[in-house]
């Protein structure tokens, strides 16, 4: 079901939970929503109202669903970049990693160790940055 944007910035900055097998409908919504949307390249939960630790992604032409997803290692290099969010206007600058490894969950719920780069790298960092309550 493909269900408003949360544009609300105090509910934003709260920290979400993990999620549970019993979340799987929230996946589908992320999916619906974020398909919904021309621009749109990720999204995490609590942009729908959720507050878990759930994002998907685009990457390349794929979705890519991760449950519970903790970066557990990143490159020294960093860069600046500017980037939009469906919860504001326009651009903001921030600071991303060139490359980051990621755990999480699938939407299967298998465990999963992936690294990450370039735009998908960036976008994951984007969202995971939703799901601790911070906002570029």
């Amino acid at each position: 079901m493909i269900r408003n944007i949360m544009k609300d910035q105090f509910f934003l900055q709260q920290k979400s939970k993990d999620a549970t097998p019993d979340d799987m409908n929230i996946v589908q919504d992320l999916l619906d929503t974020m398909n919904a949307y021309e621009t749109c390249v990720g999204i995490a939960a609590n942009m729908i109202g959720e507050l878990k630790n759930i994002i998907v992604v685009k990457d390349k032409k794929d979705d890519l669903v991760l449950i519970n997803p903790k970066i557990i290692k990143v490159s020294p290099k960093t860069y600046n970049c500017q980037e939009g969010c469906l919860c504001h206007e326009g651009l903001k600058e921030t600071k991303r990693y060139e490359k980051i490894k990621v755990e999480y969950f699938d939407q299967h719920f298998h465990r999963k160790i992936k690294t990450f780069d370039q735009q998908t790298g960036q976008i994951i960092q984007h969202e995971i940055d939703h799901c601790h309550g911070v906002l570029i």
